[in-house]
């Protein structure tokens, strides 16, 4: 049976509706299409749009994008089951110097037009690993020629206020070891938040190579585990941002664990399996959407089914 106060909140953000059987027929807010093709199952969560195929197991999604700030939470009373206590701890108020570093010695931007001769190996090994033009100016990518860090691609990352708050390297040479060498600075940081978009999903990735094959909304953790006291993780209960998975397959004990804290928050978690594949930087871009494309909603209820599932 339908929750009337659900689908109310739904007619105030996709307007009239009409009913067929256990379904009611919307205007897509996707397509903006005349006729009501968007079909939503309110009391399953699914939901689909018949012209642009658009399609869900979460209404909430709906709600997250289109719905004013009233009307989502509004939503999330209706669904919620998250202990008030915990969100008290995850917000108590803490007193933290802003991490702010420079750039390392010897750093040229890959994106400059005239690359001087130094950065030809640079360039060369980013183009093997499948990485565009596009991304080295997304991703703001250099290299030094000198310093602690010569022979290295540098990665560098901003907070949301424009300023430098961490960085990564990798050894763009075979032989070179470490392969990656990273500043002596706290890695509670979210990774590029200059750049995210907190009102569209967000997909957790191990490294930040991983992140330049998952896509511009793609956030490394950087080893973490999303701790209680992240400031990943508050970042995300927030903005209440859907969350992908996507971590190494080796890493399948950390996986649970990320899981487990974002769905402790009432947050929307889908677990992204990248298959037989080494890591999500090992994969092309394509591959990695389909892969994508096909992850498996995390809700309490299977979580269980999927803890069993990974401890064979």
């Amino acid at each position: 049976m339908s929750n009337p106060k659900k689908l109310n909140i739904l007619r105030q953000i996709l307007g009239p509706y009409r009913k067929m059987s256990e379904e009611f027929l919307f205007h897509c807010p996707y397509c903006e299409h005349r006729k009501r093709k968007m079909s939503i199952n309110v009391s399953k969560g699914f939901w689909k749009c018949w012209t642009c195929d658009t399609r869900g197991k979460n209404i909430y999604r709906i709600v997250r994008k289109f719905g004013t700030t009233s009307q989502k939470s509004q939503w999330r009373e209706l669904t919620s089951t998250i202990e008030y206590d915990k969100l008290e701890d995850l917000f108590e108020e803490k007193i933290e110097e802003k991490q702010i570093l420079e750039m390392p010695e010897g750093f040229t931007s890959l994106a400059n037009k005239t690359l001087p001769p130094t950065g030809f190996a640079a360039r060369n090994y980013l183009r093997k690993r499948g990485v565009s033009k596009q991304d080295i100016v997304w991703w703001k990518m250099g290299y030094c020629s000198g310093g602690e860090y010569e022979g290295r691609i540098v990665i560098p990352s901003f907070d949301d206020e424009g300023d430098l708050n961490y960085f990564v390297s990798r050894s763009y040479e075979k032989k070179a070891y470490p392969k990656y060498k990273n500043p002596s600075a706290s890695k509670n940081i979210i990774f590029n938040d200059l750049f995210v978009d907190w009102s569209s999903d967000i997909v957790l990735v191990e490294g930040v190579f991983d992140a330049l094959v998952a896509g511009r909304n793609a956030v490394p953790v950087l080893g973490s585990t999303l701790a209680y006291n992240s400031t990943l993780l508050q970042k995300i209960v927030k903005e209440d941002a859907a969350v992908y998975v996507a971590l190494d397959p080796d890493a399948k004990k950390k996986e649970l664990e990320i899981i487990k804290t974002l769905l402790d928050f009432d947050i929307e978690v889908w677990k992204v399996d990248i298959g037989d594949n080494e890591d999500v930087g090992s994969m092309s871009k394509q591959d990695f959407q389909k892969c994508l494309s096909n992850a498996a909603l995390i809700t309490p209820d299977n979580y269980l089914m999927l803890t069993l599932a990974l401890s064979v």
